[in-house]
């Protein structure tokens, strides 16, 4: 992967070689950690974070969902972000900040462990290739059920629970597919391995509900809002599996895929992306860079000098 100079931790900015954690980390060993994905494009007013706010939001919650607080408030960790970018240099890259239990008790009850946050950010390209956001993914169905609500909590994007992407991606790119497809524990669509699903049909979008066990994504709402002002139906409600090889078309999204068209699904063609992805992705592209006046508000602008 690519590398940057410095990474945030706990307050202050490391070498990149010398962040480094205990072995011991209670993260490391029970996957007690919250994490974000985000991403800053360049702009014609320099780099800006899309919905970073937003995303800070989620992280609380998700720490509150896994009862851990902040070690630092989100005005401290949106203004670490901002000089991390500027004094790595960056005019776009993604940006992961991670809020964990550290060294300290071993054993189940984290309570007593440390919590603590670090942010890291690097050039990082389309998550499902460029290829894929132009002309659309394979992808197969998944024989892992998207983790239960009555086991953990789809609602917080928790390390440890991504085990469970990481087993689906795992089986789909043996299987020489590019993305797969996970249902919930009631056998309905719930979401991609690190993105959420939208199907078209007759002009209607569809996209799974919150009930479904989705991660209810900041893109996804982004997606839903750009739709609906281009004056689309967009209807959240279960999606059933066969739905997705009869739609019109289907695409995911998500901070690291983007807006990324769906080609097949179990090798059944749905087809090239079509006129509504087209017409989302392009408003959603300009969004993400600037060019949209309409979304100007979720951007936040990176007013720190760059070094570059």
């Amino acid at each position: 992967m690519s590398t940057a100079d410095l990474i945030w931790m706990n307050g202050e900015f490391v070498a990149w070689e010398d962040a480094k954690v205990h072995v011991l980390t209670h993260g490391l060993h029970y996957g007690t950690g919250v994490f974000e994905g985000i991403r800053a494009y360049e702009t014609a007013e320099g780099p800006a974070i899309f919905r970073h706010r937003d995303h800070l939001d989620r992280l609380e919650a998700s720490a509150k969902l896994y009862y851990m607080d902040l070690p630092f408030s989100k005005d401290d960790l949106r203004e670490a972000t901002h000089e991390l970018v500027g004094r790595n240099g960056f005019k776009s890259c993604y940006i992961r900040p991670l809020v964990y239990r550290g060294y300290g008790p071993m054993g189940l009850n984290p309570l007593d462990n440390p919590v603590e946050a670090m942010i890291a950010c690097w050039e990082w390209g389309a998550y499902l290739g460029e290829e894929g956001k132009l002309n659309g993914v394979r992808a197969r169905t998944s024989s892992w059920r998207r983790i239960s609500p009555d086991s953990l909590i789809p609602h917080s994007k928790a390390s440890g629970q991504y085990l469970n992407s990481v087993l689906a991606k795992i089986e789909a790119v043996k299987s020489g597919y590019e993305e797969a497809i996970l249902l919930d524990d009631h056998g309905h669509v719930c979401e991609g391995t690190g993105e959420n699903v939208f199907v078209v049909k007759d002009g209607v979008i569809c996209t799974p509900p919150q009930t479904a066990s989705i991660l209810d994504g900041i893109n996804r709402k982004s997606v839903m809002q750009i739709a609906r002002d281009l004056g689309f139906e967009v209807v959240e409600r279960d999606v059933a599996r066969a739905e997705l090889a009869l739609a019109d078309e289907v695409f995911l999204t998500g901070t690291a895929a983007e807006l990324t068209p769906m080609r097949s699904i179990d090798d059944i063609e749905i087809g090239p992306p079509g006129e509504v992805t087209r017409q989302i992705q392009s408003v959603f592209e300009d969004a993400l860079c600037g060019r949209a006046e309409q979304y100007r508000e979720w951007l936040d602008v990176v007013r720190v000098p760059s070094r570059a």
